[in-house]
């Protein structure tokens, strides 16, 4: 049994940024320069006051990493050495002779903070990994019988997303435009969407390049994983209803993406691997693996019209997941398909079996077939303007927490265009 670590920096009870976290993250702060910190209870630790004190120096890490708008040089040092940072720092917090105790202008108040986007993402890939998803869609969309399409339980199915497009949280966006079909009509109009909707999901972010041509296995493609954040992909469903055929999700994804902005690494994830479910049938050669690759992680799901209390619409959880990310990496890179560092990866919609663990309003209202009752007794199909969707995550056994802080965007009305 992992037991709990005291550390002489004050954490508030169930905090997502326990000592046994240490999420890195960009933020600014009065002076507005962007720099790498870590959360810890109600505080960043500024990582460039901590170099510049000598705490890393047996890394022989340039101060300039710390000082940087974004994680990927960072993470480029290799998991050996940002693990090593991130123990390094553990130990300090726990240390009543640490040399960060008596330097108060390392801690910045999270509330005091302006957090940014963790990394350039240069690439983004959204899978369609959780069968529970795939076959609500499937019903609701195409066959109550035969809900799945005959690839899905073969292949880690993916579409090649809009990485510009993906903010980290607080920032509001709009209502998107788009070209929808009416039901009873032939012909498309150009309109605003009728039917916005979030996407409960969590992204991986890629810690080690590799070369074109270069294929992945399920036994070192975790090797290649930094870290994750909560995701929410957004989606125009009345758009993806009339786009999706013959390609695939456009303009209904990738008018935005919003990320918690902490990224959780995956050696503070490691104590809540777990099984995934049975694959049936089984899976080609490359897609075999063994071990525990999933993870429990509790995700949820609020709705806060505006100036309101907010309600609660789902509880899921990451360790449904069909399809695990190192199957996703080596299916992703079995055609020799390089990936780069800050790479961002999106499991796809998480879904449970029960109804309270659907991850999106398509299936929690069913297509607008069964409206959700909000607290202050508002009904709703999809997403309103003005509305306010929050995600959460954390992990937590044996008393400990590691958590994921939230996921919070606004929905503004569409621009006049």
């Amino acid at each position: 049994m992992k037991t709990n670590k005291a550390s002489w920096v004050t954490i508030p009870e169930n905090s997502d940024f326990s000592i046994h976290n240490i999420p890195f993250g960009i933020f600014s702060n009065s002076d507005e320069t962007k720099r790498i910190g870590i959360a810890i209870g109600d505080h960043i630790l500024d990582l460039s006051v901590a170099a510049s004190l000598g705490i890393f120096n047996l890394l022989k890490i340039d101060e300039h990493v710390f000082k940087n708008e974004f994680l990927n040089p960072f993470i480029d040092l290799g998991k050996k050495t940002t693990n090593d940072v991130r123990l390094i720092i553990q130990n300090e917090l726990i240390n009543e002779n640490s040399v960060l105790k008596k330097h108060d202008k390392a801690f910045i108040l999270q509330s005091e903070a302006k957090m940014h986007l963790p990394v350039f993402i240069r690439d983004y890939t959204d899978f369609y990994s959780s069968i529970e998803h795939a076959t609500n869609v499937g019903k609701m969309f195409r066959d109550p019988e035969n809900a799945l399409l005959p690839n899905w339980k073969h292949i880690p199915v993916g579409y090649h997303g809009r990485a510009s497009s993906i903010i980290t949280s607080g920032q509001d966006i709009h209502r998107p435009m788009g070209q929808t079909l009416p039901i009873g009509e032939d012909k498309p109009v150009y309109t605003t969407s009728k039917r916005v909707d979030f996407e409960l999901e969590m992204a991986y972010i890629i810690g080690k390049s590799t070369n074109l041509g270069e294929t992945l296995n399920t036994n070192n493609a975790e090797d290649y994983i930094f870290g994750k954040v909560v995701f929410n992909d957004w989606s125009a469903r009345d758009v993806q209803k009339w786009e999706y055929i013959p390609l695939g999700p456009f303009l209904a994804k990738n008018f935005a993406s919003s990320i918690s902005p902490w990224v959780v690494t995956m050696e503070a994830l490691e104590p809540f691997r777990v099984q995934g479910p049975e694959q049936e049938p089984d899976v080609l050669s490359y897609l075999e693996y063994s071990g525990k690759k999933n993870y429990d992680i509790k995700l949820e799901v609020a709705l806060q019209p505006e100036n309101e209390a907010e309600t609660t619409i789902s509880h899921s959880n990451f360790k449904y997941m069909y399809w695990n990310m190192a199957q996703q990496l080596a299916h992703h890179t079995m055609n020799g398909c390089n990936l780069s560092v800050g790479d961002m990866m999106g499991s796809g919609t998480i879904s449970g079996k029960s109804p309270d663990s659907y991850g999106s309003m398509l299936e929690l209202a069913w297509a607008g077939q069964k409206p959700i009752k909000l607290n202050d007794g508002s009904e709703r199909k999809f997403i309103n303007d003005n509305d306010t969707v929050i995600m959460r995550g954390y992990c937590e056994n044996d008393n400990i927490r590691v958590g994921f802080g939230e996921v919070r965007t606004k929905l503004l009305p569409a621009k006049n265009n």
